[in-house]
């Protein structure tokens, strides 16, 4: 009963976000209807001290990088930039090939190790303009957007600094470069297939004569700028925000230490020390520290091309934002409930009875990540209850370590991508679309990425190539 109790909540809470519904109001309703079913009297308790606790501690943690990833895609928008881009991109790649841009560009910024979220934020603004002056329907954008943004370079591209990369050197003491070949082969996969798919799609919609469409929610502003700015300008406050989050990421522990504290010697009015691990914050402080010096470079360098526009363009991307944030947050609460219930501590030790070390990894990142909705958790909850077995079973049948850091990351970011992980719906709250209308593209990317996991399996026992 307890699983039905766990399912009930989840296939309510897709529904309801697949179906158009506030996640902001539908998933505490979620969560504290299946904490309902199981203890009436748990309902308040749960609300306050994991619900409210896991939101509040998201937006506190990652609402000003919501907050800086808005303001710099709108500068980039309003200045211009973005339409440079993509009229230097359609004259040396062609506009026939508008997913390929898209899906380069964000590739680009995820493996530098620009936050999923910012990426969208960030190439949201030159994406639309492509597929507007493509008259490629909008709807389809999210999809390429995914693709880009959260798969190969999110887990399986060796050396990435996503945090579902890193999560699994704790557990099996590799590094983010684990598995080299297996992560290229996964990588090249899912980059084809997915662009297939995409295209696919792209020429089906083609042939029934839709074009970009009217009256989108969250439109560029189209500003007169006369000439465009020069492609290397146009490009640099990218490459400005991947290269200072690159140096960032690295100098802050280097300055901090694993420790940093300020205390009433320095600031007498606190009432107690601030401390904390660096290691928790650091990519946070990096990403924003990154986001900082490219707003400061757009407003260095394109002043007079913002300056008229930008009080109405810094409002919006402020009140796009918060929607964005709170809707993750939302999400990211649900998750936190869902990963107490009876339910799903059922569900995770049924898993455990896979016996391939491989597939067991698999299936269990994969379908918990897919019921929290999220990545990172789903793929935490997982090691954190299975990593010693999951070590066990690999050095038995002699399986080196970096595969199953290769099969867990790239795993974490299948099926997680279900309608309600709050990634996707960031992304359709940045571009204005909604589950109806862009989700199928984005299921499209989520099968891709799932079925390269035992793909990549599969290469494995048949080549050993690590």
């Amino acid at each position: 009963m307890s699983i039905f109790i766990a399912a009930g909540a989840l296939a309510f809470l897709m529904i309801a976000a697949y179906r158009g519904f506030s996640v902001i109001l539908v998933a505490p309703l979620a969560a504290m209807a299946a904490v309902l079913l199981i203890d009436p009297a748990a309902v308040a308790p749960i609300f306050t001290g994991v619900f409210m606790e896991k939101t509040a501690g998201f937006i506190k943690l990652y609402f000003p990088v919501f907050l800086l990833g808005a303001v710099f895609g709108k500068l980039v928008e309003i200045s211009g930039f973005s339409e440079a881009i993509v009229a230097t991109a359609v004259k040396y790649i062609s506009r026939s090939h508008a997913n390929l841009i898209i899906v380069l560009a964000c590739a680009l910024m995820t493996y530098g190790g620009v936050s999923v979220f910012v990426v969208v934020f960030a190439v949201y603004p030159f994406a639309a303009e492509l597929y507007r002056q493509s008259n490629i329907p909008k709807r389809l954008m999210p999809g390429a957007l995914a693709l880009g943004s959260f798969s190969f370079t999110m887990d399986a591209l060796p050396g990435t600094p996503q945090i579902q990369n890193i999560i699994p050197t704790t557990f099996f003491q590799t590094t983010s470069w684990a598995a080299p070949w297996l992560g290229l082969i996964g990588s090249t996969f899912i980059l084809f297939a997915g662009l297939a798919f995409l295209n696919w799609r792209q020429r089906t919609v083609l042939k029934t004569g839709e074009g970009y469409g009217k009256n989108h929610f969250n439109e560029n502003l189209m500003v007169q700028h006369g000439p465009l700015p020069s492609a290397w300008l146009a490009i640099a406050p990218l490459v400005v925000v991947g290269m200072t989050n690159f140096i960032f990421t690295r100098s802050i522990a280097g300055g901090y230490g694993e420790l940093y504290s300020v205390g009433q010697d320095i600031l007498p009015g606190l009432a107690a020390a601030v401390t904390g691990k660096v290691s928790a914050v650091k990519a946070v402080w990096a990403v924003e520290g990154a986001l900082l010096c490219g707003i400061a470079f757009i407003c260095l360098f394109a002043f007079k091309r913002i300056r008229e526009h930008f009080t109405t363009g810094t409002k919006n991307a402020v009140s796009g934002a918060m929607l964005a944030s709170l809707n993750t947050a939302s999400e990211y609460g649900f998750g936190s409930v869902i990963a107490i219930l009876p339910g799903f501590l059922a569900v995770s030790s049924h898993l455990e009875k896979i016996s391939d070390p491989l597939i067991k990894a698999a299936v269990s990142v994969t379908t918990l990540s897919g019921i929290t909705g999220s990545a990172s958790g789903g793929m935490s909850i997982a090691l954190a209850a299975l990593s010693d077995k999951l070590i066990a079973a690999a050095n038995s049948a002699q399986i080196p370590l970096e595969v199953l850091h290769r099969v867990v990351a790239m795993a974490s970011g299948g099926m997680d991508t279900l309608p309600h992980n709050g990634a996707v719906i960031t992304l359709l709250a940045v571009t204005g679309l909604s589950h109806k209308d862009s989700y199928r593209e984005i299921f499209g990317i989520t099968v891709v990425k799932t079925i390269a996991v035992f793909f990549v399996i599969t290469v494995f026992y048949l080549t050993g190539v690590v």
